[in-house]
């Protein structure tokens, strides 16, 4: 799973917001599809840019992708996946949003939408967001604040 920070909450609730609003969305486009629609929000590349380094070296969805991913390389689509897994994904999590199959994920939905089908808009919106409300639960779980002894005057008034 994810490493929860900020700056990916943002990201998945950025994206399933656009996506919400009818920003493109093909899933068979590896720029426009699940895993694309987030790299361009991360990114800040086009569908097109993605899509053409996708495309560079090899073929095959983001799953193949991400099988292939060699860190090193400096081939464009191992660097965008680079610059995802920095932001805190893993390759598993890639694969994972392509099929919307992370069970931590899908537990948390009701129980009718339990079984997502992966090319569809409003799944995906409805698996980021509880992907990004996941996330913040656990960095907030991560959290403690300092504890601060208060003393307590008593003021006793004379009569």
């Amino acid at each position: 799973m994810a490493t929860p920070n900020l700056e990916l909450i943002a990201a998945l609730r950025k994206t399933a917001k656009k996506l919400e609003e009818g920003a493109p969305y093909q899933w068979g486009h590896m720029g426009s599809c699940n895993c694309g629609n987030l790299a361009q929000e991360i990114s800040k590349l086009t569908k097109a840019e993605i899509h053409e380094y996708a495309m560079r070296n090899r073929q095959g969805d983001w799953s193949e992708q991400t099988d292939a991913y060699c860190p090193v390389s400096n081939q464009p689509m191992d660097l965008l996946i680079t610059q995802m897994t920095e932001i805190g994904l893993t390759t598993t999590d890639l694969k994972n949003l392509e099929k919307l199959s992370d069970r931590e994920i899908l537990v948390r939905l009701p129980a009718e939408f339990r079984y997502l089908q992966h090319n569809k808009r409003d799944h995906v919106v409805m698996y980021m967001r509880e992907w990004a409300n996941l996330l913040e639960e656990q960095l907030l779980a991560d959290i403690s604040l300092p504890t601060f002894e208060v003393e307590q005057e008593v003021a006793l008034q004379t009569v």
